[in-house]
């Protein structure tokens, strides 16, 4: 057996018969061409080839017979030999209806989307189908590169062609599919004949959407079925029978089926992907390994092989293998579920946090459709100690899977959510007990955490170490159980041996930086991030933990954006810090910096949707609208089942004035997704701006059906009545809110709002004491009432609600403040203690190490105090009100000149700072 291409074997019988008839009539190039012609309309394309290539040698210029090689070449995979061929054949005046279509098609099969589009655009072509089938290229191309609406316009000039143009019909039918008209898509299948010449493929298409779309596999089947019945030796067809059959768990009829694959297309890549995907499916991964490393090597570039070959590598413990193999299949293909899946696992297993959580689904927080990925998502909140999001995805994974042991970890999950606490805990503790698999450990480990029962975690940690011995996963939860216990050297002692097990285990690294750090040892911990960053360049979550740690030891802006452009450089494929440098321009209000990092960003990465997304922001803040809305536009392209590139056009309109547009924008972003609340929020603010109260009434009585047990929809309905003043209309929405919601802070303040605006200072005053008894545990109604009291100038009181508070949330940064500030003001004990907590837990924060600044000059602390004050003024230079501040703080330490030179710059700027007054009494006590 000889290889021809890199692709396809030649059948022992047909290459000996070729060669025959090259040897018999090598000197007669009409008969050769004849003879392939006879081959290729017998599908036999590897004996065309050798005919025309036998041709070629007598007489290469002749066209027709460049003309079928290209054909041939394109037959069998060889799309670059087959551009070669036609572009020879359109050079020896082969008419461009016949070898122009065709030219693209094979543009198409080696990815040279925008060569096509920018080539062909505006070639019409006198015969109709050509033209329909350029068009149907074109169209395809246009996709590709994510202009949905030139694609669209493609179609329509095809199938003004050629209406019953089939290719056109069934490019129009995946278009639909992507658009989220299924049905729409299915009739128009229903239109191509079966057998036209893309029958069967119409058919195989027909199968994938009801299997992938409509989830009614026992159709799929009898589609692809239907396709063979069509066309027997459609292997495409065989393909996907074999495909579901694994899918079902069918490994018996899978082989089957497969071994009639395997005769009709021995070797093919469609073939060895299956007996590896067969293999893998059966739990034989050296198998599987074997046949797809022969794929890869003959296909580099399939997004398929790759994926399974990386899922192989992973199944085997090759974590870094897996890593590239997935990473380069997600970027050939970002739609695979698998390779997001295993990439998410590797990332995980490498210690890269920050890459896992990147890499998990745009839509994870809307999407149900896969309980793995949030089985995951749970899994990566939980190592990056968010607990509290973790359980919300184990809740929301467990739900989904049919197994048995998952089945059982849901309802005992769900038990959780409904306050049986130590019911579902006993049950997790069984399930995890009696199955090899891990999921129930992480969802109890994560409860425990949780609940804060951190020896009965630790207990589970344990149990979970029996079944993963050597990973390094149980010894980094016991770290983080020991953190919560307070236990440093526990959690150091834990984090060691985590890297003793893997050296290159970052979330311990970065656990004992933080530790270095709290023990008053920056520059133990900054050396500690900076020996991980010089292991692992690309490592953005390291850069991300250094940023940290520096802005926590006072690091100023300047330093903070160079250890992001230094994330650049060292991971340039990642979105990740170039998203982060933007938002770290703009929020300092450095606009023009923010746009010059997004517009490089989308250069070197045009196909990230939020970088886009960041452009976007950045042009806006710019003020340069229609840029940011073409932005907004390209990121719904890259993103079209998703309702945020539409939200972001709405904002955009709304800045630039045109409130008919961002209403276009909000329904938009609606028809995607019915309960994307933003967009509903946005068409209430709007209807009721145009006195539409009806309209904004029903559209947050549709929120409170879509979300019966959240607050959001009777949080609207109230804010509806307040704007006309119906107090008392407000009043039973927001109470009739509050029953079906009873745990609702949020509402019940804005109730005790109501009634104090409406005059009913008694029933408030009800309110108040009842709910702080029922809820003894929700800190918003005492900062609520803290702020309340605040705006009142009623200190203690305040400060009293703000007790509350902290003593409910103590890692809450703005009570903090607030309470420092306070203190300060009444003369208090324990202000400068309550504002370098504020600080520590926000650092960089103005605000907060303003009322910081202040209470150390207080305090007599007057150079930390001036220095302190100085990087308040050096982040936000535009809010004179710090200047004042710096000034006063400069007079209290004896600094006359310093403060001279601050209040005149405030005098001079007039108007523009109202404390003139002020200003002018501290000039003269000079």
């Amino acid at each position: 057996m000889t290889a021809i291409t890199s692709r396809t074997l030649v059948p022992a019988a047909a290459l000996t018969v070729a060669l025959l008839m090259s040897a018999c009539g090598r000197d007669d190039p009409d008969a050769l061409v004849a003879s392939a012609q006879d081959y290729l309309s017998r599908n036999d394309a590897p004996a065309a080839i050798i005919q025309l290539k036998n041709a070629l040698q007598s007489r290469p210029d002749s066209a027709k017979a460049r003309l079928l090689l290209g054909q041939a070449l394109l037959d069998t995979g060889d799309a670059q030999g087959a551009e070669t061929e036609f572009r020879k054949a359109q050079d020896l005046g082969v008419p461009p209806a016949e070898v122009v279509p065709q030219l693209a098609l094979a543009l198409l099969r080696s990815r040279q989307y925008s060569k096509i589009t920018s080539d062909y655009a505006g070639q019409q072509l006198a015969d109709a189908q050509a033209q329909a089938s350029l068009q149907t290229t074109l169209a395809i191309a246009w996709q590709r590169q994510g202009d949905e609406a030139k694609a669209q316009g493609s179609l329509g000039e095809a199938l003004k062609a050629k209406a019953d143009y089939a290719p056109a019909l069934i490019e129009q039918a995946r278009s639909k599919v992507r658009g989220g008209d299924v049905d729409g898509a299915l009739a128009g299948l229903g239109q191509i004949p079966r057998q036209s010449p893309v029958g069967a493929e119409a058919l195989k298409l027909r199968g994938d959407i009801l299997l992938h779309s409509k989830r009614d596999a026992d159709a799929a089947m009898a589609a692809y079925r239907d396709a063979l019945e069509v066309k027997p030796s459609y292997v495409e067809g065989q393909a996907a029978i074999v495909e579901l059959l694994i899918s079902q768990g069918k490994t018996t009829a899978a082989a089957e089926s497969l071994q009639a694959l395997e005769k009709a297309a021995p070797g093919r890549p469609q073939t060895l992907y299956l007996q590896a995907m067969l293999a893998y499916t059966k739990g034989d991964f050296k198998a599987a390994q074997e046949n797809v490393q022969k794929l890869v090597r003959m296909a580099p570039e399939s997004a398929r092989a790759l994926e399974l070959a990386g899922m192989t590598d992973l199944q085997l413990g090759a974590n870094a293998q897996a890593e590239a193999s997935l990473a380069k299949a997600l970027q050939l293909n970002p739609g695979l579920a698998m390779a997001r899946r295993g990439l998410v696992t590797s990332y995980m297993r490498l210690g890269r946090l920050d890459k896992a959580i990147a890499t998990l689904p745009s839509d994870i927080d809307g999407n149900d459709r896969d309980p793995g990925m949030l089985g995951l998502a749970g899994q990566a909140y939980m190592l990056q100690g968010d607990v509290d999001r973790a359980q919300r995805y184990f809740a929301r994974a467990s739900r989904l899977v049919p197994n048995d042991a998952v089945m059982r970890t849901s309802l005992a999950v769900s038990h959780l959510a409904s306050g049986k606490g130590d019911a579902a805990l006993g049950e997790l503790r069984s399930i995890a007990a009696s199955d090899e698999g891990v999921v129930a450990d992480m969802a109890l480990i994560n409860a425990l955490l949780q609940e804060r029962k951190v020896e009965e975690a630790l207990k589970a940690i344990d149990l979970l170490e029996k079944k993963r011995p050597a990973d390094v996963l149980p010894v980094f939860l016991r770290g983080r159980a020991l953190l919560l216990k307070q236990d440093t050297a526990g959690a150091r002692k834990a984090m060691e041996r985590a890297l003793e097990i893997d050296p290159g285990y970052f979330p311990a690294a970065g656990v004992l930086a933080v530790l270095d750090n709290a023990e008053k040892r920056p520059d133990d911990a900054r050396a500690r991030i900076e020996a991980a960053i010089k292991r692992d360049p690309g490592n953005v979550q390291a850069y991300m933990v250094l940023m940290e740690l520096r802005a926590a030891n006072g690091a100023d802006r300047a330093e903070l954006a160079g250890i992001l452009r230094k994330a650049v450089d060292g991971a340039p494929s990642s979105p990740i810090p170039r998203q982060l440098l933007v938002d770290h321009y703009l929020r300092g209000g450095e606009t023009k910096e923010a746009l010059a990092v997004a517009q490089q960003a989308v250069a070197a990465l045009p196909d990230n949707a939020q970088l886009f997304d960041a452009l976007g922001r950045a042009q806006s803040a710019n003020g340069e609208h229609n840029q940011a809305l073409a932005s907004f536009n390209r990121m719904a392209a890259l993103q079209p089942q998703s309702p945020v590139p539409y939200l972001r056009m709405a904002g955009a309109n709304l800045i630039s004035g045109d409130r008919a547009a961002a209403g276009q924008s909000w329904r938009k972003a609606l028809e995607i997704d019915p309960t994307a609340l933003e967009a509903q929020q946005g068409l209430v603010r709007l209807a009721m701006a145009d006195r539409k109260s009806d309209d904004a009434l029903a559209m947050s009585r549709t929120v409170q059906k879509q979300r019966p047990k959240e607050a959001a929809g009777y949080a609207l309905e109230g804010e509806i009545h307040v704007a006309e003043k119906a107090w008392d209309k407000a009043i039973d929405v927001f109470r009739a809110g509050l029953k079906q919601v009873p745990a609702s802070g949020e509402l019940a303040v804005r109730l005790h709002e109501v009634l104090v605006t409406a005059g009913k200072k008694s029933e408030a005053d009800r309110l108040a004491t009842e709910w702080q008894r029922s809820h003894a545990k929700d800190a918003t109604f005492p900062l609520y009432l803290g702020t309340r009291a605040l705006a009142a100038k009623d200190l203690p009181e305040s400060l009293r609600q703000y007790e509350r508070a902290v003593a409910l949330q103590p890692n809450n940064a703005i009570a903090l403040n607030n309470m420092a500030w306070i203190k300060g003001q009444l003369g208090r004990d324990g202000a400068l203690a309550d504002a370098e907590r504020a600080n520590a837990l926000a650092p960089n924060q103005p605000a907060f190490m303003d009322t910081w600044a202040m209470l150390l000059s207080a305090a007599s602390q007057h150079a930390r105090a001036v220095d302190l004050q100085k990087r308040v003024v050096q982040l936000r230079p535009q809010q004179l009100e710090f200047k004042l501040n710096l000034a006063k703080i400069y007079i209290k330490a004896g600094q006359k000149d310093a403060a001279k030179a601050v209040l005149d710059e405030l005098a001079a700027a007039g108007a523009r700072f109202p404390a003139q007054a002020e200003v002018e009494e501290l000039r003269k006590a000079l």
